[in-house]
This record gives C-alpha cells, structure tokens and sequence, in this order.
C-alpha cells in the first residue's frame, strides 16, 4: 500500500510518516500491524472529541439516513445547518451572532476577508509575521512567511506584514486598513500567546481608525484553550472570526462569523457575495452539533485547562526549554531542531504520535484529543521522558 500511496497520491513532504492506518478510536489510531498508537496530535487539532466519537457518529449515521447534499448553501433551509449555527451563536457574544458555514478552515479565512473589505469598503489588510491562516493563495497572502510564499508568488496584494506582540507596529493599522488579521494564539510561529493585553489594544486602534479586527480561532477555539473560544482569556471580541478544525470532530469544517450588519453586506451589490456548494453538509454539520454538546455535556472547556497542568507537572526535563500555549494547545521547546526531530520520529517507533510546527522548528506538538484520559497523558509523557533521556 505504502508504493501505490507515494505513487498515486499527492505528497505534501518529501519524507511522509506512511503509516498504514485500520481504524482509530477515543485517543489510539492502529495500523495493519495492529499496533495502537496513543495520539497526542488530534489530526492536528481536529478530532476535538477523540476518534469515533459514539455521539457525533450517531448523528452522522442519523443524518446520513435522512439526506445528504441537497442544495448550494443558503438556499433550503435545513434542520442541521440551522441548528449549527445556533449552538455556535449560543456560545458568542451577541455581536458575534451570524455565521457563515464553509469546507475548511482556508475558506473561512478567504470569507472573512472578503467580508471586511466589502464591509468597509477599503483593499488593505494587516496580518502578522509567521502567521499561518491556510493555504489556498488569499490565506498565504496573511501568511507572514517568505520561506513558503515565495515559490506561490504574485498571491493576493494589499497585505502589509506587523509584529505580533509589537505594541509600536499597531500604529500601521490606519484608515486605510479593511482588516486586521491574527490569530489569538499564534500556531505555526510556536503556540506565542498575546501579552500586556496587546489583543485588546489592536482592537481599540481598529475601533479608532474604522478597521475590523479578524481572529482566526481555527485552532485556539473549540474548548482548546479552556474556554470554548480563545479569544475570551484575552477580554477582546473580535468584528469576524473564524473556526474550523476541531468543530467538526473530525469532519471537514469552517465557518466565519460577524454580526447580522457585516456579514449582510455579502448578500447584495453584487449578489453572491461568497457562495460555497458544500460549505454546511448536512451530515458535517450534524457531526458538528454533536460534537459542541459533547464538549459542553463533558465540559471539556474546563478540563483541557485541568489537563494542561499534568503535561506541565509530569514534561518536566532539561531538554524541554520551554512549555508554551495554553490548555490542550501545548509547544515543547527543545534545544535543537534535531533534538525535535529525535523526539517526535522516536516517539512514533514506541507508539506515541508527536508532530512539528511549521515555522518554529524546535517545537514539539501536544494538542491531543480534549477526551484523552488522565492515564494516557501520564502514559504519553513516560514516553516522552524515557526518549528524552535517551538522546545524546
């Protein structure tokens, strides 16, 4: 299977880790040798509720019996889109009341930018250095990294680049900015979390100078971070944000929301704003709902932060300079980008699944699913100590 696989379908690296996978469940993936893997990825912070969740695939299997792709989105009105976006508007402030339901976290982000320009009527965006918002040619335009945009170029233009955390780069957001985009919790730069309220103080120049401020929420929001969005640890509300990955509970999923106002403006001059044929599934979106109740019923919000600090107590070791993120979001830094390396391709050999960060190449990845019990944290963190103390 591995020959037909590097043979007929399209490779992202030039090393991919070539698993042969059977099937997974709660926080274990198993491949052809039978052999359980304890995942402390999530398929990179997507299955937010474990593999074969028992709810989400109920109302899957509910939906599927009832109807599938019916009609392009926002034409039929249909029960589990429209419940959708009423639990997610459950979970918002009220200015944040209006969602629009897309395929993937990268749409979401083309939507939202999209919507802030035509809300504004401006062409100027600011995003920040090593950002990543997905990777279709409008999302690696606000991707703050010329090492992966440069082979893709010319991409969108109108994007002007600010330091995240710079408190004197907020003066660049002026009147002639539509949007300004960031992620709560920068990802692929190293899980770097906004300090001295510096969310709060873009939000305040954008309220100065007419811009709208984008969180991309792909990956803090869903319960992550210890609470169901990131950006309510920050005391700020965004003007649009987006969500993707873990909403879904491993189901395909985005969505961008903004107020009835902003997001109205998509609908007319011209019509059509954004269309998406699939963005809603039906069945997506059943798994979706499901998958919110299931973080709420278990109040998964509050155990990530709970959960967080067995990491921290138990990831204690000379070669992990640094824990960073918040919650189930979790970056351990180590010395070296070999010694990263070492970890995570050893780790998988004893059974446990690590991964990197895109830009930030000392960075181990810990985002496992927010279901893992206490005894398969400890377990992956014996794992990990033991590998540790085996590297030279």
């Amino acid at each position: 299977m591995k020959k037909d696989f590097l043979k007929y379908q399209a490779q992202t690296t030039p090393h991919p880790l070539a698993i042969e996978i059977t099937h997974a469940k709660g926080s274990y993936i198993f491949d052809t040798n039978n052999k359980a893997y304890l995942d402390f990825v999530a398929g990179v912070s997507a299955n937010s509720v474990g593999h074969c969740n028992e709810n989400v695939n109920k109302a899957i299997t509910a939906q599927i019996q009832q109807y599938t792709h019916v009609m392009v989105y926002g034409e039929f009105i249909q029960e589990p889109q429209l419940a959708l976006c009423k639990s997610l508007a459950a979970t918002l402030p009220e200015s944040l009341s209006t969602v629009y339901l897309v395929n993937s976290g990268t749409e979401a982000t083309e939507g939202a930018l999209k919507l802030a320009k035509r809300y504004t009527k401006r062409s100027e965006i600011i995003a920040a250095n090593n950002a990543y918002h997905g990777n279709t040619a409008g999302s690696m335009s606000v991707c703050g990294t010329e090492q992966q945009n440069r082979a893709f170029r010319p991409l969108v233009p109108g994007t002007k680049f600010i330091q995240f955390n710079s408190e004197e780069d907020i003066q660049k957001i002026t009147s002639k900015t539509a949007g300004v985009i960031l992620e709560t919790i920068q990802g692929g730069a190293g899980f770097i979390e906004p300090k001295n309220d510096y969310l709060k103080k873009v939000k305040l120049r954008c309220l100065e100078v007419g811009a709208l401020l984008i969180l991309d929420e792909i990956q803090t929001g869903v319960a992550r971070t210890g609470t169901f969005w990131g950006f309510e640890n920050y005391n700020v509300i965004p003007d649009i944000f987006i969500t993707g990955k873990g909403l879904g509970g491993g189901m395909p999923i985005g969505a961008f929301i903004a107020s009835h106002e902003i997001m109205d403006t998509l609908k007319d001059n011209p019509k059509l704003g954004h269309i998406t044929t699939f963005g809603g599934h039906p069945v997506i979106a059943a798994a979706a709902n499901a998958t919110i109740q299931e973080i709420n019923n278990l109040k998964l919000a509050k155990e990530a932060l709970r959960k967080e600090q067995i990491l921290r107590t138990h990831l204690q070791h000379p070669k992990i300079k640094e824990i960073r993120g918040k919650g189930l979001m979790l970056a351990l830094i180590m010395e070296s980008p070999e010694v990263a390396d070492k970890v995570i391709l050893q780790s998988l050999e004893e059974g446990l699944i690590l991964f990197w960060l895109l830009y930030e190449k000392r960075a181990v990845r810990l985002t496992p699913p927010l279901t893992i019990s206490d005894e398969e944290l400890i377990k992956g963190c014996e794992i990990l100590t033991k590998i540790l103390n085996n590297i030279g």
